[in-house]
């Protein structure tokens, strides 16, 4: 009689959630850090790349702060590191990306996505768009939660 044993997936749980984040986050500021960016910074600059039309100073805060969870003076910090590398430039009363930080951003995602392609690939689509609703409702009742802390 041959038995045969059996494997159960791990349960998702804040820890896994975790895990899967700073893994993931780890190679990702492996690949920043060769092009001379933090994380926070490659946030704010890619919501700046990937606004329509110039930002306010406070519209990118918001932004990157509902992303990130981040302390709002700490955001306008990193917008200031962007504009004293020249990544962001003051138009008036915006602030635009400048060539130099398009290119950054289009060069980090180059650099990733062979990466992203190893890490998410073979994934079966119906496993990605449970996992995509199960995130969404994570961070749906999460954003509830540090709402209500913050209130």
């Amino acid at each position: 009689m041959t038995t045969t044993a059996s494997t159960t997936a791990p349960v998702a749980d804040a820890r896994a959630l975790g895990l899967a984040h700073y893994a993931a986050r780890g190679v990702l500021e492996h690949v920043l850090a060769r092009h001379g960016i933090t994380f926070q910074q490659q946030i704010a600059l890619r919501a700046a790349v990937g606004a329509d039309v110039p930002q306010a100073p406070d519209d990118l805060v918001t932004q990157v702060q509902s992303s990130l969870k981040a302390d709002p003076a700490d955001i306008r910090a990193t917008l200031d590191e962007l504009l004293a590398k020249q990544l962001l430039v003051a138009d008036g009363a915006h602030l635009r990306p400048t060539d130099a930080g398009r290119e950054l951003i289009a060069a980090v995602g180059a650099a990733t996505a062979p990466v992203t392609a190893r890490i998410w690939g073979g994934i079966p689509a119906e496993d990605l768009a449970a996992a995509g609703r199960i995130l969404a409702l994570v961070t749906e009742r999460a954003n509830a939660e540090l709402a209500a802390l913050t209130a």
